[in-house]
Formats: C-alpha cells, structure tokens, sequence
C-alpha cells in the first residue's frame, strides 16, 4: 500500500505513530487477503487522531468536529458494500458527538470506530474531556475538574454495540488483531484505543503499570462483559483490563439497504420520501 508525501506533523513519541503503523499493516493484510482498498473509506474528525487520514493512501473524508460517526452512516448506508473505518477522540465524540455514537450502536450499523482516547483535548493544548479524571489539572481548569469520568464502554454495552474491545497504543500486535476483527465483524464495532499523548498527558507508565491482557472471558456474555468493563471506571488506580469485551452477531442496519432480508423496501422508501416533499 503506497502512501503520500504528507509530512507527519505529531510530536515526537506521540501514540499515534504506534497507531498509524498498525493500521498500515492492517490494510495491507485485508487487500491480500481480498479486500480491495477502493471498498475501504476512513472518516475522520477534528484533532490530533483525524491527521492519520493524510498518512494513509485510502479514499478517506474529513467531517466535522463531533460528527464523524453521523458522515460514516450516510457513506454505509450510500454504499453499504463498503468497509467504513471512522476514526475520532475521547472529546470528538464521547463529547460533542456522543449522540452519534450512541444511536450508530444502537442501529447496529456495520462500522468500525477507533477512538483515540488520550484523555485530553490535545489539539487546543490539554482541556480535559469526558474520559479525564476527577482533579485533572489542564488549560480550562487549572485547580482541577469536579467532575467524574464518563466510562463510554459501560454506555455502548447498554446502547446496543456489538463488539467493544479496548486496546493501548504501545501493545501492537494486540491492537492490530483488534483492530483486523473489530474492521471484519459484522456490525457496530468500537475500540476504545488509549492512545498517549505524551505533551498533556502522558500515561504510559500509568497504563504499564496497570494494563492487563482480558483472557479466559466469554464474549457473548453480556453481564460478564459489563463486569470487566466496570473494573476500571477510568479515574481510579484499579487494574485496567486490555482486549475483547463482548462480540455477538445480530441483524445491521444497513442489511435493510443491502437487501439481505427479505424485507419488501420499496413502499417503505417510498414512504419515506412521500413524508419529505
């Protein structure tokens, strides 16, 4: 896969190095294995992750701040053949653009989102975001937050998301197997990705420290699957548990526009369109 001549503008051991040659690698596994890159499009929002888009030679689009998942629907659902790969911040969409999020998930529409959970506006220089912790310290609130820290997987789980995984940017060949099945699962997939931004909010002995690797859990268990999620509630020093959460297959949204039941679309579409004249 050939890129372009895009200078790299992060900062020196920023995670989003790790993070791009993962994916590098990831597409280029999937187009030898038979999925041509014209059938794989990245949806990108506003801040340090969206960059990855330049640094990629993949039919990709730019959306606005927050509402990158909302643009990817519309390109699924245009096309539903196609691989959609939305990439976002912890502020770009557990923020402004959670309401996305949350009704993508419940649809259960076919499309992978990796959020690069920094924990940090990184892009405005180090406002804190839904995901910071209580008493963090940055640009907008230099005596320290009062508020608690959303856990977006614990809310996902409950809205309706099909495949939910955390992963961390310095644990490579985990994240690349999450991110190749979370691309092939059919349905909403999400990886939380702690992706260290080492200029506001540098985690990495935090994360190492307290990273473990989820193995023995069954994925189809929900309850179970909330249980581990909720060890860590992102604020506290508990042990942070990294990989698959919960898959299951259910009907996608977007099956409905691809004709795979046996649903008759037409006078629904045609309905559809009578309300909007």
């Amino acid at each position: 896969m050939n890129e372009g001549q895009t200078p790299i503008l992060w900062c020196p051991g920023c995670g989003n190095f790790a993070v791009l040659n993962v994916m590098r690698e990831v597409l280029t596994e999937l187009q030898a294995e038979g999925v041509p890159l014209e059938q794989v499009v990245l949806a990108a929002g506003i801040g340090q992750h969206a960059k990855i888009v330049d640094y990629l030679k993949v039919n990709s689009f730019y959306a606005l701040h927050g509402r990158a998942v909302a643009a990817a629907e519309g390109i699924k659902l245009a096309n539903p053949r196609l691989k959609v790969i939305v990439f976002v911040g912890d502020g770009d969409s557990y923020g402004e653009g959670l309401e996305h999020l949350i009704f993508a998930a419940k649809r259960n529409i076919d499309l992978t989102v990796v959020v690069h959970n920094n924990r940090v506006y990184a892009l405005t220089t180090g406002q804190y975001t839904p995901t910071s912790p209580l008493g963090y310290k940055g640009r907008s609130t230099p005596e320290g937050t009062h508020e608690h820290p959303l856990n977006p997987l614990e809310l996902l789980l409950a809205a309706g998301a099909t495949y939910l995984a955390r992963g961390y940017n310095a644990k490579t060949e985990q994240l690349k197997l999450l991110l190749k099945e979370a691309i092939l699962h059919p349905g909403f997939a999400l990886i939380d990705l702690l992706q260290v931004c080492v200029t506001f909010y540098n985690q990495y002995d935090h994360y190492n420290q307290r990273g473990y690797e989820l193995t023995g859990h069954n994925h189809a268990d929900y309850n179970e699957a909330l249980s581990k999620i909720k060890e860590w509630d992102y604020n506290s020093d508990a042990r942070i548990a990294l990989g698959k959460f919960y898959q299951v297959e259910r009907p996608t949204f977007d099956s409905f526009f691809r004709g795979d039941n046996k649903v008759d679309r037409e006078p629904v579409i045609k309905k559809l369109f009578e309300r909007m004249v």
